[in-house]
């Protein structure tokens, strides 16, 4: 059975979060990973990814070819680290998806409602200035023997708990 997934989430009846979530990475390599990120932006409603520190020009194709129609949906914005952290509204909550030995489960953490993420490079993470200017660090869980996660695949699970704590508890 083939689904259409635009006319299926059409006909549902989710509430929309009331705040857009605010998601930056640090240093992205690989742009597969930057269209990736826009993409999963873009699930939870967001409008804009920011590139940090990025040194590394990204093929503009690549991006597109894995972002789909996110990408006409997802803004590109690159800053550095220092402009990012003045830019965050006074209102939001700047949260780390790094594992350290402060962050917390993300499944047992609250998370606020006006959440600003920021996630690492694919191979060094954040570093400890970076996580210390963050007010909370999540980690997610990982029982097998690899401890390691693609940044697209740690956001995902971090931007739909969420999505989840928003819209879906009671």
């Amino acid at each position: 059975m083939e689904t259409n997934s635009v006319a299926f989430f059409q006909s549902q009846q989710y509430p929309e979060p009331t705040h857009k979530p605010i998601v930056a990475a640090l240093k992205v390599k690989n742009p597969q990973n930057v269209g990736s990120l826009m993409r999963l932006i873009d699930n939870v409603g967001g409008d804009t990814l920011y590139l940090l520190d990025d040194e590394n020009p990204k093929r503009e194709g690549s991006i597109r070819k894995t972002a789909g129609l996110s990408y006409k949906h997802v803004k590109l914005v690159w800053l550095s680290s220092e402009e990012f952290f003045q830019a965050i509204p006074k209102d939001y909550t700047l949260v780390a998806i790094e594992t350290n030995e402060a962050s917390t489960n993300v499944f047992a953490t609250k998370l606020p409602d006006k959440v600003a993420f920021l996630l690492g490079s694919e191979m060094h993470g954040l570093s400890e200035e970076h996580i210390h200017r963050c007010a909370h660090s999540v980690h997610i869980p990982m029982t097998g023997l690899c401890k390691s996660m693609n940044i697209s695949h740690a956001l995902s699970i971090a931007l739909f708990e969420w999505l989840r704590q928003q819209l879906f508890t009671n």
